[in-house]
């Protein structure tokens, strides 16, 4: 059942039916009062007021948020055809500074093209700040619009001029409306009236199709057959006249407001806000009259009399129209009470609807009820939760939602650029810019110079320049790309360049990659030892498990799904678990860690959880205590801050069977600690122990099941490496229903910290101060008490004593304190919920990954966090330091910024899991270059020391083939006047590089076709010269050589990769048919010769004529 048959339901509800009559009889300018509404019966009878009358309205709220989830509301039930979002046109309403959200305007300008063009009715829903700042007229807007239709005959330089005239920017690629690109006959155009932006291919002066295309990976959507491309509608400095919404809309008559006053008064403000900043900066260009941007309150009140009023705010005439909706119970997670609910609902014939936002929650749902309830209880299910749920008894209907039973934070969901920026950043992150530091795989690390034009006898040939140690250069085919990549190391540390010829970059590689076999060696032989121990094989899960993992306040992401799978079958294995997850701050790692405790207590088991610090076990200690609240559970801790007395207590309790789950530091491992039923071992970070407590952990191991948690992310190359010895679960994504933190950088304004601090402590809050300097932090403590004498502050610091350290942090996560002053400790696992608020001072002394991690510390909890970060004015900053602010300012989502941070994080991660020497040698070589050494290491001992091992097993690891690589003199390139970008050029060449499989190679050709036109024959050549390469791979050969119509096929010289016998005797065959045309040459290596090969497709037939033994 869907939310439509609730607003047919409600529309024949006798309230729904007196309250339409008395609108439908309403004078412009009265106030027609609906009380007794709570919730999203709100929108929902808007919606239902909306379908009968099939007018349109206008709908504003309080304020962005709420009208953010008033829309999201409304679009479940209507759909989204028949909504608009109004917002304003700022990143943050009224800051000082211009920062116009190009987003936002495109949506408003969606609007009022809307409203200028379109006769079907809608719902616009918008708020006091959006609806204060006045629109262009109908008569401006007609000026700034251009339409476009297919066949339509333009010239293409006039309409070149005709989007600068419209003020559009050209820009290599478009990402952002107001943007436009030309590449040859194709241009790509963002209009604000868009959604997506549009790809216009000329033939010639004819507009031979219109498509809108994806910002993400630039490819196409949707045909189109016409469009109208308009300007930037927001330009305060252009002097022509404004008006509100409410008059442009004329035609709109009706409006549902929550309380006209109210409302008046925020406009009000709204005015008064943006009339200081032009008293402040009256001597800059633009208005210095407010009244010619802003609506006033008086304005307002005057506009709203020539339009039809719907009050909410249930403080009109309590006694008409009240609908008698009540809040719905809260069940506050009591399942029993849920039940119970449930059935009093049934028995009085009252409709039970319950909405659900995934599917996995409704599952989780319906086996608890089924579980825990006697009887049968009709419920009816709505796929696509509202906000917020209500009671409506003289209706008899109950409107529950999945994510307030089980108390999750629901996010609301506007259209937004970040993610499209955000792929742009992360590709700029990623692309090699030249002076990068590069690794040639052969030839060790050097400089990257660009792409370079090379004739080969009078064929055009492109090439990457590669700069080594005094000045030599290496130019390296595009066929050869797959050896070069970018280096990284820990930190972003220079590494030093080599020097061409030298053997001092084998012999480097020579002994990593022997010390890498000895690593990967111990590490596989422990997996085997393991693979052969028997366990205890835990139960299938029970109603207790559905219920528990229901509560979990956000939705799972895939990744965590996967992950709690992957446990359970591990558990329920006979074979002992020992699993490695890795994951970001904030990622849902502990949550894995609960599930799996819960899982062992249900069958009688007890839970270890051994954690490195003392601050930690605590932590753990109140997680699994909350998590866990309401079950039958006993849970303790162990360290150094509990009394002798109370070890005593614990350790005679563990030994008796009495706690089931005991937290604690390293003196979990010592001798004293007896259990009488271990089930479970959880060690999070394990890289901080030291040798001695490893150790421990080896035998305790080998048949107690073993979940390690590490919040240091390792990359999915690597873990593929690392699968054949340790299981891995790798957690990428963050959860997509947690709260952004809303972040910002700003000077250090004594004033605007005194606010933001207060603002946190009076809503119940804590807050974090960093400054990483111990000399002065009392002097910066100090500061903030005289700014806020009543705010209690405490000061933490690496500096300090353990136990004095300890006591601080403990009693500012009981809330002893409202402000800790600190240095950066804080980044590594303190989790204090309560803390929302944090400030950074000297942000741009910081690396992204740290910044990263310490604003992972608030924004914990389903409140709005807010992140601070002080910095000089970001004009005179270096570069790099501005754009790091910027990105962390910009990527507020916890996954976003988690990307851009993701590679520092990685390769430090990547280092901590192998050990200290491992991550030296990650320095030396770069890391991709290592991985590929690891990745070597194990394969060539799965097919030899560990053959038996491996052989029935494929454990989702693929077979590492070293790539065939080509050389040749025919002219296989992107020509410039193809793709004229070289960064772009050579992503697209890096891209080429990594294909593997028919399928892609396809897709790839039609993702160019689209975003360049017709590709030209040597490009055409270039794509299809990617099957040889992969044909060569498959035959076991090294190199191809394409030169002077001879093709030369060299085999692999690597150790351990002989010929395939199969196809030496598919070569000597074809010698004896055809001793002309095939030769065999035997050097250092096996060769062979084969004449009149003159085109990729003949190289092709060739080597397919080979490899099917023809």
């Amino acid at each position: 059942m869907q939310e439509k048959e609730l607003i047919t339901q409600y529309q024949k509800d006798s309230r729904f039916i007196n309250f339409f009559e008395s609108w439908s009889t309403e004078n412009k300018g009265n106030i027609i009062p609906i009380n007794g509404l709570l919730g999203s019966s709100i929108p929902l009878i808007a919606a239902c007021t909306f379908v009968k009358s099939g007018k349109s309205w206008i709908i504003i709220r309080r304020e962005k948020e709420e009208a953010a989830y008033f829309f999201n509301d409304l679009e479940k039930l209507l759909g989204p055809q028949r909504v608009a979002f109004f917002p304003d046109s700022y990143k943050r309403p009224y800051s000082e500074q211009e920062n116009l959200d190009n987003i936002n305007i495109g949506l408003r300008t969606e609007v009022l093209e809307r409203l200028s063009t379109s006769s079907k009715p809608c719902l616009i829903v918008t708020y006091p700040e959006a609806i204060a700042e006045k629109v262009i007229s109908k008569k401006s807007l007609k000026s700034k619009k251009l339409k476009i239709k297919v066949n339509q005959f333009i010239d293409l330089n006039f309409f070149n001029e005709n989007l600068f005239d419209l003020g559009f920017e050209r820009v290599d690629f478009v990402e952002l409306p107001g943007q436009f690109s030309l590449r040859g006959g194709i241009v790509d155009v963002f209009s604000f009236s868009q959604e997506n932006p549009t790809r216009i291919e000329f033939i010639g002066n004819e507009v031979e199709s219109l498509r809108a295309f994806s910002v993400e990976d630039q490819l196409s959507l949707e045909k189109i057959s016409e469009i109208t491309l308009i300007a930037n509608i927001e330009n305060k400095y252009v002097d022509e006249p404004r008006q509100s919404l409410l008059t442009y809309s004329q035609n709109i008559e009706n409006i549902w407001i929550p309380n006209v006053d109210a409302i008046a008064e925020q406009i009000e403000k709204c005015y008064r806000h943006v009339e200081n900043i032009i008293l402040r900066h009256s001597q800059t260009k633009g208005k210095n009259d407010p009244s010619l941007l802003q609506l006033t309150k008086k304005e307002f009140r005057k506009e709203i009399t020539e339009k039809i009023i719907i009050a909410d705010s249930n403080q009109i005439n309590i006694s008409e129209n009240n609908w008698g909706i009540s809040p719905r119970i809260s069940f506050a997670k009591n399942f029993p009470l849920l039940i119970k609910t449930f059935n009093t609902h049934q028995n009085n014939g009252i409709q039970i609807w319950l909405m659900y936002g995934q599917a996995q929650q409704k599952k989780r749902l319906e086996s608890i009820i089924h579980d825990m309830s006697d009887t049968h209880i009709q419920i009816n299910w709505v796929e696509g939760a509202l906000h917020i749920g209500f009671e409506d008894l003289p209706g008899k209907k109950v409107v529950y939602t999945d994510h307030e039973i089980f108390e999750k934070y629901q996010k609301f969901n506007l259209r937004s650029g970040l993610n499209k920026a955000q792929v742009i950043t992360l590709r700029e992150l990623n692309s090699l810019q030249i002076g990068d530091y590069v690794t040639h795989i052969d030839h060790g690390i050097g400089k990257f110079g660009g792409l370079q034009k090379l004739n080969v006898q009078g064929k055009n040939q492109e090439a990457i320049k590669l700069i080594y140690k005094d000045s030599d250069l290496l130019y390296v085919s595009i066929h050869g790309l797959h050896k070069i990549s970018k280096f990284n190391s820990k930190d972003g540390a220079s590494p030093s360049i080599n020097k061409l010829g030298s053997p001092a970059w084998q012999n480097l590689k020579k002994k990593t990659k022997s010390r890498v076999k000895i690593l990967a060696y111990d590490l596989i032989k422990l997996y085997a030892k393991r693979k052969e121990a028997k366990g205890f094989s835990f139960s299938p899960d029970n109603y207790l498990q559905n219920e528990l993992e229901g509560y979990f306040q956000y939705n799972d992401t895939p990744d965590q799904e996967k992950a709690t799978l992957d446990v359970k079958s591990d558990m329920e294995s006979t074979i002992p678990m020992d699993r490695l997850i890795c994951g970001d701050v904030g990622f849902g790692k502990t949550e894995i860690a609960v599930r799996a405790a819960f899982k062992a207590v249900n069958d009688n088991k007890q839970v270890a959880i051994l954690v490195p610090t003392t601050i930690l076990a605590f932590q753990h200690f109140q997680t699994f205590n909350d998590r866990l609240k309401g079950f039958p559970v006993t849970i303790d801790y162990l360290n150094r801050s509990r009394s002798s007395k109370d070890i005593k207590r614990i350790l005679n309790e563990l030994n008796e069977g009495k706690i089931d789950i005991i937290v604690g530091t390293h003196k979990l491992a010592s001798k004293d600690v007896k259990f009488k039923d271990l089930g479970l071992l959880i060690i999070d970070e394990e890289q901080k122990f030291g040798v001695n407590v490893k150790d421990k952990l080896k035998t305790i191991k080998v048949n107690v099941d073993t979940l390690t948690l590490t919040a240091t992310p390792i990359p999915r190359t690597m873990q593929f490496s690392l699968m054949a010895a340790r299981d891995l679960s790798v957690m990428n994504t963050p959860p997509e229903n947690r709260q952004p933190i809303d972040t910002q950088i700003i000077g250090f304004n004594e004033e605007r910290i005194r606010d933001v601090l207060d603002y946190e402590i009076r809503r119940g809050g804590q807050a974090f101060f960093i400054h990483n300097r111990v000399e002065n932090i009392k002097e910066i403590a100090s500061s903030l008490k005289r700014l806020l004498p009543d705010a209690r502050i405490a000061i933490g610091h690496g500096k300090m004593k353990g136990k004095e350290l300890e006591d601080i942090l403990m009693d500012f996560m009981d809330s002893k304190y409202d402000i800790l002053v600190s240095t950066t400790i804080v980044e590594s696992g303190l989790d204090v919920p309560s803390a929302n608020t944090m400030i950074i001072n000297q942000a741009h002394k910081f690396g992204l990954s740290d910044l990263h991690q310490m604003r992972g510390r608030v924004g914990r909890s389903n409140k709005k966090a807010f992140c601070y970060l002080i910095s000089p004015p970001i004009n005179g900053l270096p570069e790099e330091s501005r754009k790091r602010l910027q990105a962390l300012e910009q990527f507020s989502d916890l996954g976003s910024g988690f990307k851009i941070a993701l590679r520092d994080l990685e390769i430090r991660g990547a280092g901590d899991l192998l050990g200290g020497e491992q991550s030296g040698f990650i320095n030396d070589l770069g890391f991709e270059t290592y991985q590929r050494l690891l990745s070597e290491a194990v394969n060539e001992l799965k097919h030899q020391d560990f053959k038996d091992l491996f052989e029935n097993k494929q454990d989702g690891f693929p077979e590492i083939k070293s790539p065939c690589q080509i050389d040749t003199d025919l002219e296989l390139l992107f020509p410039d006047s193809y793709v004229n970008f070289v960064e772009e050029r050579l992503r697209i060449y890096r891209d080429l590089n990594k294909i593997n499989n028919q399928n892609e190679l396809e897709k790839f050709s039609i993702s160019l076709e689209d975003r360049f036109g017709s590709m030209p024959k040597e490009a055409k050549e270039l794509v299809e010269s990617m099957k040889i390469k992969w044909l060569g791979t498959e035959l076991g050969l090294g190199k191809i050589i394409l030169k002077s119509g001879k093709m030369i096929l060299h085999f692999n010289e690597n150790e351990g990769n002989e010929p395939p016998e199969n196809i030496i005797t598919a070569f000597l065959k074809k010698i004896q048919e055809n001793p002309s045309r095939y030769r065999m040459k035997q050097t250092n290596r096996l060769s062979i010769i084969i004449e009149s090969v003159n085109s990729v497709i003949d190289a092709f037939i060739t080597l397919q004529e080979i490899k099917n033994h023809k």
